[in-house]
């Protein structure tokens, strides 16, 4: 049994404003604490902001996600700043300004969400032919994230869901990580990954062949065993395998048994839980 490091989404989201400097600050002081994952996007002048959602008038449980509405990338930067994340006095903040706020001694996954288009190829192992033209869809915007993160001197991992991301990830420079993120599509997760030669591979909790998980619905995906054990398929190909995302000290446990190398959760102390019960 593996000691999954812990990676705390959005800033541990399940019990703080996620995606603000408030949540990161909070989840830094957990000492279990290896990593922050957040996620970016445009605001209408090109500057990466910190927030998940397309749309700022989306909701958690019934409650507002901020209270603002329309979209992140058409939504101008001043506005931004001053939209209050879920019913809090925390704001959503530029790259720049998380990354100075936090100490350099957590690192940081940073989801390249959305270049600032409606038009996404989400989770696609792409064509020949197509992947020129959408990693040109993203430069201009990684280029924006690379710039600011080189001010930051602790880990930086950049991962998408989509492979024109790490398509301009890898233009971008070749020694920054990268890690491609699974959505249902074992297979097309591994091809991006070996395409880019990505250092991790990011699938979701229910992927994880020989674990109870598999079989439990989780955002729609089969709930059948895996047909590819992708955590013996990343490890042979040296990859890391982050798993996404764990709610409660049972699935921890589950997933630590089965070996994966960090595990991304909404709650601090999973681990300790699990290591204990």
């Amino acid at each position: 049994m593996t000691t999954p490091a812990v990676i705390a989404h959005r800033g541990f989201a399940g019990v703080t404003p996620e995606n603000t400097v408030a949540a990161a600050l909070a989840a830094a002081e957990f000492d279990e604490t290896a990593m922050l994952e957040i996620d970016v996007q445009p605001a209408a002048c090109g500057t990466p902001v910190v927030v998940h959602d397309e749309r700022l008038d989306g909701t958690r449980d019934g409650r507002p996600l901020t209270d603002a509405s329309g979209l992140v990338w058409q939504t101008d930067l001043e506005t931004l700043q001053t939209t209050r994340v879920l019913g809090t006095d925390a704001t959503i903040p530029t790259l720049a300004a998380f990354l100075e706020a936090i100490p350099e001694t957590v690192g940081v996954n940073v989801e390249l969400k959305n270049p600032g288009t409606t038009e996404l190829r989400f989770a696609e192992s792409l064509a020949p032919d197509e992947r020129d033209d959408r990693r040109g869809i993203w430069e201009p915007f990684v280029e924006r994230v690379v710039e600011e993160c080189r001010a930051f001197d602790g880990e930086i991992l950049y991962s998408s869901f989509c492979e024109g991301a790490l398509a301009a990830v890898r233009e971008a420079g070749p020694t920054y990580p990268a890690a491609t993120l699974v959505w249902d599509d074992l297979e097309a997760g591994l091809e991006i990954a070996r395409r880019y030669d990505c250092e991790a591979i990011h699938p979701p909790r229910n992927a994880i062949a020989g674990t109870a998980l598999a079989t439990t619905p989780y955002y729609g995906s089969p709930e059948a065993e895996p047909e590819i054990d992708i955590v013996a398929e990343a490890h042979a190909d040296g990859r890391t395998v982050n798993v996404w995302t764990v709610t409660n000290w049972q699935q921890f446990a589950q997933l630590a048994e089965a070996g994966v190398d960090g595990i991304i959760a909404d709650y601090p102390g999973l681990g300790t839980v699990s290591q204990t019960s």
